[in-house]
């Protein structure tokens, strides 16, 4: 019985093509820049936020920043980068390289050669090893669900129990098994 505001941030999904390449900052620029304006725009002063992968941990970032937030959904979030995570997308980019990822990817992306490579040239930048949002973790204190594969190819249940041992609220954690990166579509 809840509205819903589904949108895909800048340089993903159908918004405006990246123009330059992300900086290591971009999930911070997102949820202290762009996700206020939005949500300002809209009218929406307390929302529940429901984010995936780069979009939970923009989520974490905003709700630990001192907005008002009524709850916080985390699918695969990452506070921290691991060498998993390292792993995971040097792997994604073999495969944006040799097989039909790109066009499998250019359904929902405008242009998927930007979107992929400003996703990934970010992750694996040399400065963005130091990323880590975990001092935003004590803030958070509306009620917190967090989605976590053990499979996921891109973090561990290491981002979890962070997350679980910082928040400075009530946190929930439903850990999934045949589970990826992905929890809403390996586990509907």
């Amino acid at each position: 019985g809840l509205p819903a505001v589904i949108y895909a941030r800048y340089g993903h999904g159908q918004s405006d093509v990246l123009q330059q390449p992300h900086g290591v900052d971009f999930m911070h620029r997102e949820a202290l820049e762009s996700l206020p304006v939005l949500l300002r725009a809209l009218g929406i002063e307390r929302p529940i936020l429901i984010g995936h992968s780069d979009g939970a941990s923009i989520a974490l970032i905003y709700a630990g920043s001192g907005y008002q937030v009524e709850a916080l959904v985390a699918m695969a979030p990452h506070v921290f980068v691991e060498d998993i995570s390292i792993e995971g997308i040097t792997a994604a980019k073999r495969a944006f390289e040799t097989t039909d990822l790109p066009q499998r990817l250019a359904r929902h992306h405008r242009d998927a050669n930007k979107t992929f490579y400003g996703w990934n040239d970010v992750w694996l930048a040399p400065a963005f090893r130091s990323w880590n949002i975990e001092g935003f973790l004590p803030a958070i204190k509306c009620p917190l669900l967090v989605i976590q594969g053990h499979e996921d190819e891109y973090g561990s249940m290491a981002q979890v129990r962070a997350i679980a041992r910082l928040a400075g609220g009530s946190v929930e954690v439903l850990k999934l098994e045949r589970c990826g990166h992905s929890p809403q579509k390996d586990q509907p």
